[in-house]
């Protein structure tokens, strides 16, 4: 690969993934205290996510990969983007700020799987080549994180009371107008299907729906599902959390999870080989457990220490369930339906299963508001925490564990 068309892939997933840290991380606090949102109505928010996973194979199966180039398409939606975090950053109230939030996420989830075609398209070897490009989208969303808290402290408590969280929405819209001029810049990606049908079968990954015969890729199935409630407490409440009790500089220690993302990433494949999928599966759930009993007792004080574990425990919690059940999933799939069954596995996680899970929480978090504007966070963390432990015992029970390939748990 040319040293200019790495540095453009890389600047390219830096700034994608900057652009969604850069106000996603700290929308649950923001809505509460800016525009004085319910937990159900930050639910809603956040549950734009999942409609725009759910949404987002229409726009790359009859769209980009049709008619026209990866890059062009990536360029326009970035640029419609900007404009939609501008209106997000000068709304008043929540009524105003909805249709925007949904409207941008509609046409940011495509993004994702747009920068991953360009990637893969320039790459002769992508087992080989793209992890090092994809890890500047990790430290794109770890700098955002630094920037709000360590340069601007808009989190901070003074920043909150002054509503200085609106910032991280114009910080996120000129990123996006950046990424989305940079983007006709980037190597040309030509449409993959030009010419053939697509049908809607094919966009769903219904052709996959086979596999869940199996009684095995069955129980993974639901149990992606279920793990995803007990992931959308996190993504929704851990920011407000530990805004709420005080923690200094909350988004920068939240980034704490994405290096430890990273950093776990490259252990999946020593977990596989000593202790087999099954067991590797396991050990993520149980991690959601043990991070949210950690964030039900631990505190700002002497136990701030149980924080911070929690925080960093986000590398197994992520890595340890979903990018293992996407080698799984890989692995049972045939050549033909490679593709289609990772579809069927991302919309049953981020758009069912965390469709379900934030609605979930914004419930939890209501029914545990006290009169004064504060949460009971003890209750509401023991609530994932018990989810994610009856997963764990289900998937323990049923599932037979079953060797996987070497060729299948390269990264």
């Amino acid at each position: 690969m040319k040293s200019l068309t790495r540095f453009q892939l890389s600047t390219m997933m830096f700034l994608e993934f900057f652009i969604w840290g850069g106000w996603f991380v700290t929308l649950g606090t923001f809505l509460p205290q800016n525009l004085e949102a319910t937990g159900a109505q930050t639910a809603m928010a956040f549950s734009t996510q999942s409609w725009g996973a759910i949404v987002a194979p229409f726009i790359i199966g009859l769209i980009a990969d049709r008619f026209f180039n990866a890059e062009r398409i990536l360029g326009v939606l970035h640029l419609v983007g900007a404009l939609l975090l501008y209106m997000m950053f000068q709304a008043e109230d929540f009524s105003n700020f909805y249709p925007y939030v949904l409207g941008y996420m509609i046409i940011y989830m495509p993004t994702l799987a747009l920068v991953n075609s360009i990637s893969f398209y320039q790459m002769s070897d992508p087992s080989k080549q793209f992890s090092s490009i994809r890890v500047f989208g990790t430290i794109g969303w770890i700098i955002s994180g630094l920037i709000i808290s360590l340069v601007f402290a808009w989190d901070s408590a003074e920043g909150r009371a002054e509503g200085m969280l609106r910032y991280t929405f114009l910080m996120a819209a000129i990123a996006s107008a950046m990424l989305g001029l940079f983007s006709f810049s980037l190597p040309k990606t030509p449409p993959s299907s030009k010419g053939e049908k697509v049908s809607i079968s094919d966009i769903l990954g219904l052709e996959a729906i086979g596999l869940l015969k199996g009684k095995n890729f069955l129980i993974f199935f639901i149990s992606s599902i279920l793990i995803s409630i007990p992931l959308a407490f996190y993504y929704q409440n851990a920011n407000p959390f530990l805004s709420e009790i005080g923690m200094e500089d909350p988004t920068a220690k939240m980034s704490i999870g994405q290096v430890s993302e990273a950093l776990f990433l490259l252990l999946i494949p020593y977990f596989f080989k000593k202790f087999g999928f099954k067991i590797t599966i396991l050990a993520g759930m149980l991690a959601w457990t043990v991070r949210y009993l950690l964030f039900a007792y631990g505190d700002t004080g002497e136990l701030a220490f149980m924080l911070i574990i929690g925080i960093g425990l986000h590398g197994i919690c992520y890595d340890f369930f979903f990018v293992s059940g996407q080698i799984y999933t890989d692995s049972k799939a045939g050549p033909k339906i490679k593709s289609a069954a990772q579809g069927l596995i991302t919309l049953a996680t981020y758009g069912v299963g965390m469709l379900i899970g934030f609605w979930v929480a914004g419930q939890v978090s209501d029914m545990y508001l006290n009169a004064d504007g504060s949460h009971n966070w003890e209750q509401i963390w023991i609530f994932p925490a018990a989810f994610a432990f009856v997963v764990l015992i289900l998937f323990a029970i049923f599932f037979k564990d079953e060797k996987i390939a070497k060729k299948d748990i390269e990264i």
